[in-house]
Parts: C-alpha cells; structure tokens; sequence
C-alpha cells in the first residue's frame, strides 16, 4: 500500500481513538447519558470497513461502532459533529438526540442504525440486500457484528438465508475475544468463527483485525465480491478490546499487557 493512503488510514485510526478517549473522559463526567461501550483497540478495523464502503451501501453497526459511525459523517457530509452530538443527546444530532450511542443512524451516509438487541438487524440486512438484487443495484449490505451474535439464532438463519438467496450480504465479524465476559472458546463449539461460517458456502475469510494493511486488503476483497453480484461475504476479524463491558478489569494482566503494549493497531 502506497505510503499516503497508509497515513490516511493513519489518520482515520488516530481520529477513532481521539474520538472514543473524549467520549469516555466526558461520560465519566456523567455529560453522556446512557450506556457507552467504545471500539478502543479495534481503530483498524472501522478504518477499513470505512474506507472500502461508500455512501450507496448501508451498514448495520454493532454497539462499539462510534469510529466507523463518524469517518461516515466526516466522508460523506464533511464533518462528524452531529454523531457527537447524538451521543449527548443534543438536538443537533443524526437523530435528534433521541437516538444516543445504541440507537444511531444516518441512511444519508450509509450507517441504518444500530440496535440495542445485538444481532437483531441480521434478519433487515437481508431485506435491504433482497431489495437491492431485485432492482438489480451494485451495493453492498454490511451487517458489522460481534463474536457475542454468533451465539444467536439471528446470526445463523441470516447467513443461511444469504446463501440461499445468494444476496449481496458482507457479513464484518469483530471478535473481540470477549462476549461480555465469556472467552469465545467458551461460548463457540468452534474456536475459529470463521468455521462456523464457512458451513454455508460462500466465501470466508479471517484476518488480522489489528493490521491495517492486512485488514484493508480482506474487506477490499470482500465488498468486491459482493458488488460483483457473486452473492455473500463472511470475514471474521481477529482484534481485541480494550474497553471491558463495564467497569473494572477482569482479564488476565498478561493479556492485557499483550494487547495493549505489543499488538495496539
């Protein structure tokens, strides 16, 4: 990758995690009302998700999608302002302030909303995407979804259903190591998600959620399969976050140290 786009990237990460700090600075403060749960450690990510998916696609963000939420705002209408506005529940926000962080949303740049139900828009990314086929539209539908949704029946009728239908479905899966607190190998008959996804025959992939260049590469893939009409798209992205589901640490130190000293993206 040439050395300008890298530091856009660059940028875009560094804009993601300055973003999430002053969010969290600011909900310690109790100015942020209702609960936050940041993407800090996941920048990478976002920043490919961000730069390969345009405006004419939509994308179903998961709750720790703030930085992919705002490069939206900041690439398709020049500033993201209003998403940090919605966040405070003002009513310049995307939504009027009535959305907050769980229930954001701007169809204008692409971003259809979250839900506070995780995994709840695995079924309405099939009907965006079964829409789109029908009027023969070259766009991508991205439901971004945790290793948590993998444990959801959603998560399994969705992909089943993609496959049969053969849909333009991208299906982004940020595994975190972590739902809530349970490890995945706990949680998954399968340690590798990825395997689980691969049942359904289309095409899948795993990547290196926290190198840019790698993780650029693999969602460039993938949305070029889809918007050639070759039907879904599976990609599992090994990251980390850094945040835990509330307050206080409950993962081993070394992990920790791991993550954060050696593997920060």
């Amino acid at each position: 990758m040439e050395r300008d786009r890298l530091l856009d990237l660059y940028r875009d990460m560094w804009l993601i995690r300055a973003f999430e700090q002053g969010l969290e600075r600011e909900f310690e403060k109790g100015n942020v009302p209702g609960m936050l749960h940041t993407g800090l450690g996941q920048e990478a990510t976002q920043a490919a998700l961000a730069d390969n998916l345009t405006a004419t696609d939509c994308f179903f963000p998961d709750h720790r999608c703030h930085g992919i939420n705002a490069l939206a705002q900041h690439r398709h209408k020049g500033d993201g302002e209003r998403i940090m506005a919605e966040l405070f529940g003002k009513a310049t926000g995307v939504c009027g302030g009535k959305g907050g962080s769980l229930h954001s949303a701007d169809p204008e740049v692409g971003n259809y909303g979250d839900n506070a139900v995780e995994g709840s828009y695995m079924a309405t990314v099939l009907g965006v995407a079964l829409a789109w086929k029908m009027r023969g539209e070259p766009r991508v539908a991205c439901a971004i979804i945790g290793d948590g949704t993998v444990g959801r029946g959603e998560f399994h009728e969705s992909l089943n259903m993609a496959a049969i239908w053969d849909l333009p479905v991208f299906y982004a899966c940020v595994n975190n190591g972590y739902a809530i607190a349970t490890p995945v190998g706990e949680a998954h008959a399968s340690p590798e998600i990825v395997d689980l996804a691969r049942g359904y025959g289309f095409p899948c992939a795993q990547v290196d959620g926290n190198d840019i260049e790698a993780a650029h590469e693999a969602v460039a893939t993938a949305i070029g399969h889809v918007r050639s009409g070759a039907g879904p798209y599976f990609l599992e992205f090994k990251t980390w976050r850094w945040q835990g589901i509330f307050a206080g640490e409950f993962r081993p130190e070394a992990e920790v140290k791991y993550w954060k000293e050696d593997h920060d993206p």
